[in-house]
């Protein structure tokens, strides 16, 4: 596979696309088995793919410790990313965010440790935390990044005035962000932001949440484990409302000779070559479907067809709830 550089000021050179881990243990119905996904994530990396990413709080920590078992015997091939920033109440399982300067210190280790590594490739502000100050998050990162804990960072779900200001502190690798064909609005400031100071983008959700591949209708029931069955852009009547977008999609797929998926993550590698986007999966077809995304080309007339298209479709209903907006789709 191909790689892709996220950032200038310190580069860090990844496959074009990576694989999101979270799904394997979390957010998507009952974890998956644990052996089964070591193998999965294993060939993965036969595959081509060099960059994986996790998070302390999907699980929380089972992620973690999935990919770290799973990478150990690579550990060197590849580029690992975590988040930091947001923990769980036990006991009511709660989100809680946390950035304080010694609550990252101690992420810090617990993710070392479960990962099975002694440093983090690219360790994400999961959310930003209002009640501390970018500047003292970013003084916490520069002092594990001298210690060689941390190589890069970067931010998840941020803000545009966070971002500048973080960057400007500390500069920044990558920005994580849901973007898809289901989801545009990165378009308006963020895509724009990110290519003025040189950052890279890192789309999660690529799919739409599964939505995009044409495996979700009206009817589908999400189990009590799934975050979607709380997202309004799953609910019924806009999952019925929003089917001209998936029509779409299928259309092209059957013109180009590929899959919905395909079509999904490769029109989003042509948007910009910073971006590198993390496909979840939990099945070898499927991932083998992801990965071969990374070949798919397009004439400057095909795309432009896609996006003038795209331009005319409003989508209906929003991707969290109201009480949740910092809901770890991702």
């Amino acid at each position: 596979m191909k790689t892709r550089n996220l950032g200038i000021a310190s580069p860090l050179t990844v496959s074009t696309v990576g694989l999101g881990c979270m799904g394997m243990s979390h957010g998507y119905g009952a974890p998956s088995d644990i052996d089964e996904m070591v193998k999965l994530i294993r060939k993965a990396y036969d595959l081509g793919v060099t960059f994986f990413d996790t998070a302390e709080v999907y699980g929380p920590y089972t992620n973690e410790e999935l990919v770290g078992k799973a990478l150990e015997p690579i550990r060197n091939e590849v580029k690992i990313a975590t988040k930091f920033g947001i923990s769980m109440n036990m006991d009511d399982f709660k989100q809680v965010l946390d950035s304080r300067p010694e609550t990252i210190r101690k992420s810090v280790e617990g993710s070392l440790k479960r990962l099975r590594t002694d440093h983090i490739d690219l360790y994400y502000q999961h959310r930003v935390d209002p009640n501390v100050p970018i500047e003292d998050v970013a003084g916490t990162i520069a002092d594990l990044m001298r210690e060689g804990k941390i190589l890069h960072w970067g931010l998840s779900e941020a803000g545009i005035e966070t971002i500048k200001k973080a960057h400007a502190i500390l500069p920044l690798t990558a920005v994580q962000s849901e973007y898809s064909m289901f989801w545009r609005e990165p378009e308006k400031t963020l895509l724009p932001v990110l290519e003025e100071l040189g950052i890279g983008l890192v789309p999660f959700s690529p799919l739409g949440k599964g939505f995009l591949t044409g495996g979700i209708t009206k009817d589908t029931k999400f189990s009590k484990h799934d975050f979607r069955t709380s997202v309004p852009r799953f609910q019924k009547e806009n999952i019925e409302a929003n089917m001209k977008l998936v029509d779409f999609v299928k259309g092209i797929a059957v013109e180009k000779n590929i899959t919905p998926a395909q079509v999904a993550i490769s029109w989003l590698l042509y948007q910009k070559p910073w971006i590198v986007p993390i496909p979840g999966s939990r099945s070898l077809n499927h991932l083998e479907d992801n990965i071969t995304a990374a070949n798919v080309t397009y004439t400057p007339e095909e795309m432009r067809r896609i996006n003038d298209f795209l331009d005319t479709i409003h989508i209906q209903g929003d991707r969290y709830n109201a009480q949740n907006q910092s809901n770890i789709g991702h």
